[in-house]
């Protein structure tokens, strides 16, 4: 079968990807992990300053916290401008820097790839709904994740061929209530924790990992560049892809 030419992303899809191994004797590291919100503000340190209004989405940070419960917990993180991990604290983390144009270069139809995303798998209750509150998040689960992820990947330019679903314990993060006009946050009303002025707010996350092949390669990579779905800042969206095995 003939595998069509790969398609050269433009000059503007660079990134690169930034591996930390977090030193967890490290005080600034114990602060960040017990909150998502933390942990976004660490990465974006690694970018220049005044970036101004949506500095994450200029930017291009996408960002995941990946931990086994054995070894040293890892953050991944994605840029879309060249990462500084000198500005990292003294003794922060052992960090790697990877230029992922080798990767995007790479995408082809046809190319079988093995995935990885930690998703906001979400639905929004309506006005009427027995479930709970209108608006309130209620995490999928099983097939109705896996439907989550397939949408998904489909528009992401994947064909999946497995989907290994598992929930994630919720990303939670601090937020100061007078960053909400004094409301607490829609989400948090029934479940919240506060504290001096500050609610602790979890955001539901699904780890997804399989199998996949690439149908639409420019779709990848905008997908990769951009991230999926909602709640990026708290640690949710970054899609990782390794080679996958062919047959033959």
């Amino acid at each position: 079968m003939t595998i069509a030419t790969p398609t050269s992303p433009t000059s503007t899809d660079s990134a690169w990807l930034i591996h930390l191994r977090l030193n967890t004797a490290n005080r600034a590291v114990q602060r960040d992990l017990g909150n998502a919100a933390s942990l976004h503000r660490r990465v974006m340190t690694l970018m220049p300053d005044n970036l101004g209004d949506s500095p994450r989405s200029r930017a291009g940070v996408l960002f995941r916290l990946e931990t086994d419960g054995t070894g040293a917990p890892v953050l991944l993180a994605q840029t879309r401008m060249v990462p500084d991990t000198a500005r990292l604290p003294h003794g922060y983390a052992d960090a790697q820097t990877k230029d992922m144009q080798p990767l995007l270069t790479a995408l082809r139809p046809g190319l079988t790839v093995r995935y990885r995303l930690l998703g906001n798998a979400i639905r929004r209750c309506g006005r009427n709904s027995t479930e709970g509150r209108w608006k309130q998040a209620i995490p999928l689960r099983g097939e109705e994740a896996d439907h989550w992820w397939a949408e998904r990947a489909t528009a992401a330019g994947l064909t999946p061929h497995t989907i290994l679903s598992e929930p994630s314990e919720p990303l939670t993060a601090w937020h100061h209530l007078a960053d909400h006009d004094g409301k607490q946050p829609q989400q948090t009303k029934a479940h919240a924790k506060r504290n001096n002025g500050r609610v602790l707010v979890p955001h539901q996350a699904t780890r997804f990992e399989g199998t996949a092949t690439v149908r639409d390669a420019e779709a990848l990579r905008q997908a990769l560049l951009h991230g999926i779905g909602r709640s990026k800042s708290y640690g949710c969206g970054l899609l990782s892809l390794a080679p996958g095995h062919q047959d033959g």
